[in-house]
């Protein structure tokens, strides 16, 4: 056999497993594709309405990951202790944050009704088997094992049996103190820039923004280092915060929420790792944890409710 034979017989077997190989289709391409069952309605008990003068931020809890914080945001919301509040902090690239501008003054703070004023910090909480998860098969440098949980992104330690939700762009978070049972829920931020992963296991995370995450992140920053608004009318009053299960269904925000269970999940995951698309000339065969896309529509008007 010639020299040039070797090189034409592997040029063969390439070309004979692209002709198998299943057509690339974008992430796009793979959301307009999917299934009625390959989408969930995220539960109305666990889905914060936030309302600004701007329009509507949409938050869905995720209360197995912080079953304490999860019951007092609530029971927060539902005293009606968020309504007449503000947005306190805009830091570039970094957080948008919200609650009491008086919190630190006894005198002056709002009062809290049937809320907990003090939790420990839920920074992870146990695995069980009965979880969701979908692993994301790339390393990550914050966390042992990484992947998503029902819809939120998450870092897991399969030695300690631990789960967390991890800081990526619209994930809530509650804003603490030095003392680990500082943070009650009564002070929300969002992730509005890169993600800080540094602060995984430090602080507890609740849940994830849906849609509106451009009313925050687009707001005007604050003073440095750390983007408080020094001024009270730089500061955007909240509207209310409501759950959304205490809203009449007419004037409920209907989304779906890509399942994160499914083979349509697993193929947006490996599109995004492996682009061959006409514009990518390299694929990554990589993806970050907060690169992988969660995606949300609103409900076709067709869709039966869940």
């Amino acid at each position: 056999m010639s020299r040039l034979a070797l090189p034409l017989l592997a040029l063969a077997a390439v070309v004979a497993h692209a002709e198998e190989a299943p057509a690339y289709r974008t992430v796009n391409e793979i959301v307009a594709a999917s299934a009625p069952a390959d989408w969930r309605q995220p539960d109305p008990e666990n889905t914060l309405y936030l309302e600004l003068a701007s329009g509507r931020v949409v938050i869905e809890l995720a209360p197995w990951l912080a079953p304490k914080h999860a019951v007092n945001i609530r029971a927060l919301a539902r005293e009606g202790y968020f309504d007449g509040l503000a947005i306190l902090r805009s830091q570039d690239n970094y957080v948008v944050q919200w609650g009491d501008p008086e919190a630190d003054d006894e005198a002056k703070a709002r009062p809290f009704k049937t809320a907990k004023a003090k939790l420990e910090g839920e920074f992870t909480v146990p695995w069980t088997d009965t979880m969701s998860f979908t692993r994301i098969p790339d390393d990550d440098g914050y966390a042992p094992v990484v992947g998503v949980s029902d819809g939120f992104w998450v870092g897991r330690d399969p030695k300690t049996r631990e789960i967390w939700l991890t800081h990526c762009y619209g994930t809530v978070g509650v804003a603490r103190g030095n003392e680990t049972d500082s943070g009650n829920g009564a002070q929300l931020y969002v992730v509005s820039g890169h993600a800080p992963r540094h602060l995984d296991r430090n602080i507890t995370l609740v849940g994830r923004v849906l849609s509106g995450i451009e009313l925050l992140s687009t707001m005007a920053r604050g003073a440095p280092p750390m983007g408080f608004y020094e001024k009270p009318e730089q500061r955007a009053p909240i509207k209310a915060m409501r759950v959304a299960a205490d809203v009449p269904e007419g004037e409920r925000s209907a989304l779906d929420v890509l399942r994160t269970d499914t083979p349509t999940f697993a193929e947006i995951v490996e599109a995004k790792r492996n682009r061959r698309d006409p514009w990518t000339k390299l694929p990554a065969g990589h993806i970050e944890l907060c690169n992988v896309p969660l995606p949300v529509r609103a409900t076709p008007t067709s869709a039966p409710k869940s």
